[in-house]
């Protein structure tokens, strides 16, 4: 649990004890009671939930093992800076967050259905040196650059493993295998 998620959670009780002080003030106000100094916490309290949910909605936190580009509704669309590790301020309402994840990756293609990351077999069909086709089940690891993740945004959003990662690495491995004949990508070369 960091931070903004402890904001997060005080302006939630902030709001809920302020609707209870509001129940509370009207009960008494309603039985004829004294409800003096009631008021006066109510409207505290709801500056308070105000305050908390207001820094709650604009502080984010990054993991040191992401980054963050920021969606803006100003000119460009985003922000020409990622978000760093760490606490950082955006505009609420105004700017969204979208992490990406800087650490390895691991992208399965796979034959066996369940087994990568499209249902179904998403094995690679290539042809050797010597024209035979050969059936590979390949993963790829990768990372994202952290200096390069708001271009990657702004290109490719969330579309980058279907659209960029799975045919590079494809095209790579067709382009492997045809260097090789078929006992070799079988045995020695593989």
């Amino acid at each position: 649990m960091n931070i903004v998620d402890v904001i997060r959670s005080l302006a939630g009780f902030a709001w809920l004890a302020a609707i209870g002080l509001g129940v509370l003030a009207v009960t008494r106000v309603s039985r004829n009671q004294g409800a003096k100094g009631i008021g006066s916490t109510v409207v505290i309290v709801v500056v308070l939930a105000i305050v908390l949910t207001t820094l709650g909605a604009g502080l984010v936190y990054v993991e040191s093992s992401e980054r963050g580009v920021v969606r803006t509704i100003r000119s460009g669309g985003v922000r020409p800076d990622a978000l760093g590790p760490g606490l950082n301020w955006i505009i609420p309402i105004v700017e969204t967050p979208v992490m990406y994840s800087i650490s390895n990756q691991t992208y399965t293609m796979s034959a066996v259905s369940g087994e990568g990351q499209i249902a179904g077999d998403d094995s690679i069909r290539a042809r050797t040196k010597d024209g035979q086709e050969v059936i590979i089940d390949a993963s790829v690891i990768y990372q994202i650059d952290p200096d390069k993740v708001v271009q990657l945004h702004i290109i490719w959003q969330n579309r980058f493993e279907d659209e960029f990662v799975r045919p590079e690495a494809r095209g790579i491995i067709r382009d492997a295998i045809s260097q090789y004949g078929v006992e070799e990508v079988v045995s020695t070369k593989r």
